[in-house]
């Protein structure tokens, strides 16, 4: 059993720390912006909640974190009663953030000057993987301070794996991002199709995710996405804070990223008919509310 900290539970980081808690066994102390959410995990799962991230991280042998974006990084870490003003020498800092490379480089930096390990490793597979503790993780640093956190990383996934130094995770994860736009996008336009014809989209998908064109995202959204029911997973405005961060990458390493451009902008579209707190796949909702309009 380690001391453990979790800062960060939205729908991705609560279920996270419960599992460090139950399935893991661990001493684990939260700390949450709304203290009140804190607070309830805490007798849920008899934990601790904290007032501050510097008292969450106090003593701990481990630091989670999974915030919103790279500014609430820097406000948890290093702004005022942020967690690297306790944090002891040797401890490990694991960032679930999905943030930026830089940001992961900027507080690694620090973390070494202090004298503790720091790890970026955001995570994919949604508030489902996460409230059933199968997540991918993907982690940025050195290989040393993976090995000792992996078989508490284990304690919410299913896949982990140690990409390359400090940043790789990041950049791993923009990577994933790209390969959902795409998917999403080409799903949407499909169903759209099929549809428009008057075919039965449930016997479509049974056939053709079974070959190449199958996916997740095709067999886990298909049918809501039919039903135009847009509230299970991983919301519109949370999307597009992730490809900003992968065009700003792409722009200053000189790469041409045009269907992540594009599908941005689709889903900026998406926000202007109200739904940024729709799932991914209301991509579906666009192309039908355009058909409608030129009709």
């Amino acid at each position: 059993m380690a001391s453990v900290a979790f800062i960060g539970l939205g729908v991705m980081g609560y279920p996270m720390a419960g599992h460090l808690k139950n399935r893991g066994g661990h001493d684990v102390t939260v700390y949450n912006r709304t203290a009140a959410k804190a607070q309830k995990w805490a007798e849920e799962f008899g934990g601790t909640a904290a007032n501050t991230p510097a008292e969450a991280a106090d003593g701990a042998d481990y630091v989670f974190c999974c915030v919103g974006n790279d500014d609430d990084l820097r406000s948890v870490t290093i702004g005022a009663d942020g967690a690297f003003e306790t944090i002891k020498s040797g401890a490990i800092f694991i960032d679930n953030t999905t943030a930026s490379a830089n940001v992961a480089q900027e507080l690694a930096a620090i973390a070494s000057q202090k004298g503790f390990g720091f790890l970026d490793a955001p995570v994919s597979g949604g508030q489902a993987g996460a409230e059933n503790g199968v997540l991918s993780v993907m982690i940025g640093g050195d290989e040393a301070t993976f090995e000792k956190a992996k078989s508490v990383i284990e304690c919410y996934a299913k896949t982990i794996g140690l990409m390359g130094g400090t940043g790789a995770g990041q950049l791993t994860k923009m990577m994933n991002q790209i390969c959902i736009a795409g998917l999403v996008q080409g799903l949407a336009e499909a169903l759209h199709l099929g549809k428009a014809a008057g075919l039965d989209i449930a016997k479509v998908v049974d056939v053709i995710s079974q070959g190449a064109a199958g996916s997740w995202q095709m067999v886990n959204r298909h049918a809501t996405m039919d039903s135009g029911e847009y509230e299970h997973g991983f919301a519109v405005d949370w999307m597009r804070k992730d490809l900003k961060i992968c065009l700003e990458e792409a722009e200053a390493r000189g790469v041409s990223l045009p269907v992540a451009a594009l599908v941005d902008q689709f889903y900026a579209e998406v926000q202007r008919m109200g739904g940024n707190r729709w799932d991914t796949s209301s991509l579906l909702a666009r192309l039908e509310a355009s058909g409608k309009g030129k009709g």
